[in-house]
Formats: structure tokens, sequence, C-alpha cells
């Protein structure tokens, strides 16, 4: 239980006094402390992608087949504790669970640095550290949800955004500093001997344990500032049977459907990308370029809910199918899927391509969730005072936001799968990019179909509204 200081037994956003002189500022405090520990989330969520692409060179023998499975397994897993975790700040309280989960990611942080100084250590043993680091995955649909809470209606979508993608950024930290630290030996005192890694006939000493110790006191650090700094909501409490309304909800799910589109390609490109770029261009510099595609994706996030804002989400989501499709035909050009013979430099212009929009995409689908909630409440609960009929949407919309973060989840699973079986079957990945290019035209479809159109519940010129006037 939270202590009184830290329980908001009054919060009303939608009341401009209210937020002007109390609410913004609680809301921007928990939203930065939010921000770090939901970062470390992605760090310890996609570390094994860097990992997995390492370990054929300090010894270990496992086929390419496997290295795809690795990199996939910390998504499947991810996208399945999303599920539970997003409904859990209503039920325990965002303040309490953000410590909890961020605590958790000592696990996978710890036992990574632990298991890969044995080259003998067996596969089973990366299958359940692959999934261990599924829990730094499950923490974005709790992250969202109590983030939602704070916000108005009128900068929630913003707010969504800037957590998000300065959350997503944790996978370009991660990226970024791993190649770092595991050449640095100043440490080896405590975290153990090094490896020898062997690159193109070159060997070098390689301390790939620093990959997961590295996260060790930030994770602590993050966790004391959220039990400290943080806040729950009294009146966001809700019960499991309660928030499981969205489930009956078709909104619900086509926006699952909208996620795995944008997030999930995020993800899964983020997974993939080190060990596809690494198999299809041997001679490419991986380990100090892949950082930059999570850096564009987690920036186009975090810098343009504004936009979605402004210009209606389900408009902007439309264009993003759009761009995401042409960025696949690129990506099928440059690994001569139409004849043409494989370019590094437009495979690489591609995936960049592909990464911004799937950030932009990330944010404009969050910020319909309110206004599809808000925009159907008054045919789901007719009967019921305008304030009732609020509270039940941001119950619901916080609900959809968690649980669409969970089934988007999966595509960190698919995509890497995808390419891997791709990969083993035709020895390219061009089948599983024609299979994504199918999969965007029909976003396209569904978003316009249920949003985009003008007679959507979008686009209704009675839409009701249920923001309360101080």
């Amino acid at each position: 239980m939270a202590k009184p200081g830290h329980l908001l037994t009054d919060w009303r956003p939608e009341y401009p006094d209210f937020w002007s002189q109390t609410g913004k500022s609680i809301a921007n405090r928990n939203l930065w402390i939010s921000v770090p520990n939901l970062l470390l989330a992605f760090s310890v969520w996609m570390v094994w992608s860097m990992v997995v692409a390492k370990l054929k060179l300090v010894g270990f023998k496992f086929t390419t087949e496997q290295l795809f499975w690795l990199t996939a397994l910390p998504a499947l897993s991810g996208a399945t504790l999303r599920i539970f975790y997003s409904f859990l700040v209503p039920i325990l309280g965002g303040r309490l669970w953000t410590t909890i989960s961020t605590l958790s990611l000592l696990i996978p942080a710890v036992g990574i640095g632990l298991a890969v100084q044995n080259p003998q250590t067996p596969y089973w043993v990366f299958v359940g550290l692959a999934l261990g680091c599924g829990l730094g995955g499950g923490n974005f649909a709790s992250s969202m949800s109590n983030i939602s809470f704070f916000f108005p209606k009128a900068s929630k979508g913003n707010a969504l955004a800037i957590n998000a993608g300065f959350g997503n950024l944790g996978v370009s930290v991660m990226q970024f500093l791993v190649p770092i630290v595991v050449t640095l030996g100043a440490f080896a005192p405590v975290v153990g001997a090094p490896q020898i890694s062997v690159e193109k006939g070159v060997e070098s000493q390689v301390w790939l344990q620093n990959a997961g110790f590295v996260w060790v006191p930030f994770i602590l650090a993050a966790a004391v500032a959220a039990w400290v700094g943080m806040n729950d909501i009294a009146s966001a409490r809700a019960s499991f049977a309660e928030q499981s309304v969205v489930f009956k909800r078709k909104h619900n799910w086509v926006i699952c459907w909208l996620y795995l589109g944008t997030f999930g390609s995020f993800i899964g490109f983020s997974a993939a990308f080190p060990l596809l770029m690494k198999t299809l261009f041997p001679s490419a510099p991986v380990m100090q370029l892949v950082f930059l595609g999570p850096l564009v994706g987690a920036a186009s996030r975090a810098l343009t809910g504004w936009v979605s804002d402004k210009f209606g989400g389900q408009n902007v989501t439309h264009w993003v199918f759009l761009a995401l499709a042409a960025g696949v035909l690129g990506v099928l050009h440059s690994v001569g899927g139409f004849g043409a013979a494989p370019s590094f430099a437009l495979f690489f212009a591609s995936f960049m391509w592909l990464f911004f929009w799937t950030g932009v995409g990330n944010a404009s689908t969050f910020q319909m969730i309110p206004a599809i909630v808000r925009a159907d409440m008054p045919r789901l609960l007719p009967n019921t005072a305008a304030p009732v009929r609020l509270k039940a949407a941001e119950m619901e919309s916080a609900a959809i936001v968690g649980f669409s973060s969970a089934i988007g989840a999966f595509g960190g699973f698919f995509i890497p799968l995808a390419f891997g079986n791709s990969m083993k079957a035709t020895g390219g990945p061009a089948t599983a990019l024609f299979v994504f290019l199918a999969f965007y035209l029909s976003c396209v479809a569904v978003n316009w179909a249920f949003y985009g159109r003008r007679t959507s519940l979008l686009h209704a010129p009675q839409t009701p509204k249920l923001e309360v006037a101080a």
C-alpha cells in the first residue's frame, strides 16, 4: 500500500483549474520517473539481440536457426507477460508495480552475466534466459496504462508518446552501449575473466558478461526513484473483472491489429536487424550501426505525438502503413528481391525509413485509443451521467492501451522467426518481406474501414463530449 503522501485521493485532470494548479506538476513528475524505468526495461528486453550476435564469436556452437530463435523468444515471453501486466496497475497501483517490475529486471541481467562466461552452457539455459528477458517487455503495458491515468485527453497522446518514445530509446541505448562495455576489462575482478572473440580471423578479448551486469546499478537506482517519487491514483483502482470488459469491445481488437503493425514492426525489426544485417552483409560494421534503427524509431515516436493530437491519429496512421509498405519494397529491392544486385546502402536506408514510420505509427495508434473509447461510450452506456462515462472511458482506455501493447509485442516474435524461416527455406528474406507487405496493406484497409472514412465514429459530427469543464 502507498503511504498517504503517495496516494492521490482527488484526481481530476480534466478540470482546467485543478490541472494547471496541481495536476500537471504531479503528472509530469510521474512521467519523467516512468521514462528511465521503461528505458531500462526495453534495454534488458532487447539486450539478447546483441548478445546472440556475439555468441558464435566466443565459442558457442549454435546454428543460425537456433540464433534466430533466441532473438525471437524474448518478444514471445514479453508479449505474453504484457497481457497480464496490462491489468496490474489498477489492481496494485502504479507506484508499487513500477518498483517491483523494475527490480525483476535483475533476474535476466545477472543471469546473462553468469551464463555467457562458459561456452559449455547448454542451449536450454539460453532459451530460459531469452524468455527471462521478456520481463522487460512486459513492463511497457503496465507503464503505459499507468501514465494514461495521469493526463487529460488533450495531452494524453503526447504524454504516452514521450513515455513510450523515450522508453523505446532503451533499445538504441543498449545497442550503442553494449559494444562498448563488452570491451572494457576494468571491472574484471568483479564480473569475471574475458572470453576470446574470433572475428574474421582476428582474436580479441571481450567481457560479454558486461552486457548483462552493466544494467544492475541503473535498475536499482530507477526502482528506488519509482518508490520514492511516484504516486498511485485512488480513482484508477479497478479489479480484473471490471477491466476485462474490454475483451468484449470490438475496437480493442481492431487497435490490436493496427498496433501489431506499428509497434510489432518496431520491436521485431529491432530484434532481427543485427543478425539479419550480419547474415546478409557480413562485411558491414553491424555493431557500429544497429543502434541507429531503434534510435530513429524511438525519436520519431517521442517527437511526433503532437502530430496525431493535431491532425487525428486515424489520418496519420493511414499514411504510416502506406509508408511502411513502401519501405518493405525498398528492402526487397536491396536484397535482390526484384533481380537487382544486393545493395547494403539501400538496405540500411530502407530500414531507417521503416524504423522512422514505426515510431510515428506507434504514437498515432495510441493517440486514437482514448478518442475511440470516448466517442463510443454514449452508445455503450446511454443511460449514465457524463462523469460516470468519463471514468469508464478512462479505465477502458488504459486497459486497451495495455492489452494492445501486449498483442503488438508479438511482432517481436513473429518477425525474427519469419526471417529465420525464410532464410532457412529459400536462403534469403524475400518471402518474409512479401508477407510483411501484405500485412501492411491490410492495415491500411482496416484503419480506413473503421476510423479513416468520413462515416466512422471518429468523424461523427455530433460526437458527444465527455470532458468535464471546471
